[in-house]
């Protein structure tokens, strides 16, 4: 069980967000506004925050640059309007560790906080600072950039490694094509592109065929 601060002002989507989790067996604080938010946030009392850039009083950016100028180092996943591209720059180089766009389906949001939390029990920096990656016979090491099977080295493209490292950060969890396209390829990739699932056959054929499995109508698991 986890302590969650959620920093949304929208009552719909923070109470979406927080009987979700607390359905999860976490504690949930809900703050509608920036300045109470960041107080809070401030409290050390959480585990990781759930922030939403547009909030009155203090913007979400505005909170997590002053999260992260008085030292405090609680995850934060971000949550950004789905065009937004500049906030999500902005707020991934300003310190957040994770982003969601609008709207999103809470089973990812849960596998988020999952990694999150236990990357911050374990120790553990942000995927982008973690030394390497181990899930499904696969090893990823985030700093050089290459991947290795039983020992064996596999070239890898930038979109590849790319790829298999969402999947592996979400192994086990089922994720969308619109999810892939996301986080790999950008907010502005034509969605009906079906690059998605030329770039899994890349993976499978280098990782494996049972590596990566096709759930029908929803999109695809990493088999961990």
């Amino acid at each position: 069980m986890a302590s969650i601060l959620i920093i949304e002002d929208e009552e719909r989507i923070a109470s979406f967000i927080a009987k979700g989790l607390t359905a999860e067996g976490h504690l949930t604080t809900v703050r509608t506004d920036g300045p109470s938010g960041l107080d809070e946030a401030l409290s050390g009392l959480h585990d990781l925050v759930i922030l939403d850039i547009g909030l009155p009083g203090m913007d979400g950016l505005q909170v997590l640059d002053q999260l992260r100028s008085q030292g405090s180092s609680v995850p934060v996943i971000v949550l950004t309007a789905r065009d937004s591209v500049n906030d999500t720059v902005a707020a991934l180089e300003g310190g957040a560790d994770d982003y969601m766009a609008k709207p999103f389906r809470f089973a990812e949001l849960r596998a988020r906080v999952r990694v999150r939390l236990r990357q911050s029990q374990s120790g553990g920096a942000p995927a982008s600072d973690r030394g390497s990656l181990h899930a499904g016979g696969v090893d990823l090491d985030l700093r050089t950039r290459r991947a290795t099977i039983g020992g064996r080295q596999v070239d890898l493209s930038a979109r590849e490694f790319a790829l298999a490292e969402i999947f592996m950060l979400n192994a086990g969890q089922v994720l969308s094509r619109e999810q892939l396209l996301d986080h790999v390829w950008g907010l502005d990739f034509d969605p009906g592109s079906n690059v998605v699932d030329v770039y899994v056959g890349y993976l499978r054929k280098k990782f494996g065929a049972s590596a990566i499995s096709t759930v029908r109508g929803m999109g695809y698991r990493f088999n961990p």
